[in-house]
């Protein structure tokens, strides 16, 4: 396979309307830009390893349901130059307009980044991702 996929949420995401725990992302392991320019074999195992993470993330955030997004390129709002998907819980009624997410979603990414409103610490994020992983062993 070639993606690292075990799961390392990075922050929480506070929202207007809802606080949102966790954006865990999936990414290749071959250091690529931009979605196009992945081999066959690359796309097909980062949905396959997108699926395997959502059903972790969903189950371990009693999630009903699952947001993914992937932003591939300047225009549609890509920050770092690595292809990934983030993969997101999501609940009835976490948002009052479920597109909301993409317009807070947004707003997110031209915050400050060292905001700690916004970064988990070092600890917090350890140890979910040491919870996310044992569902991979």
């Amino acid at each position: 396979m070639t993606l690292l996929s075990v799961p390392v949420p990075r922050w929480r995401l506070p929202l207007s309307e809802t606080e949102l725990t966790t954006d865990v992302l999936v990414c290749p392991l071959r250091a690529v830009e931009r979605f196009r320019d992945l081999r066959p074999d690359e796309v097909a195992d980062l949905f396959q390893a997108t699926q395997r993470v959502g059903m972790v993330v969903e189950k371990h955030f009693q999630g009903t349901s699952l947001t993914f997004s992937m932003q591939d390129g300047p225009e549609a709002g890509q920050t770092v130059k690595h292809v990934h998907v983030h993969v997101l819980p999501r609940k009835a009624g976490d948002f009052h307009k479920n597109d909301s997410i993409y317009d807070e979603l947004q707003k997110h990414d031209k915050e400050e980044e060292d905001s700690p409103t916004l970064w988990r610490s070092e600890e917090e994020m350890a140890a979910e991702a040491s919870a996310l992983r044992a569902y991979f062993q």
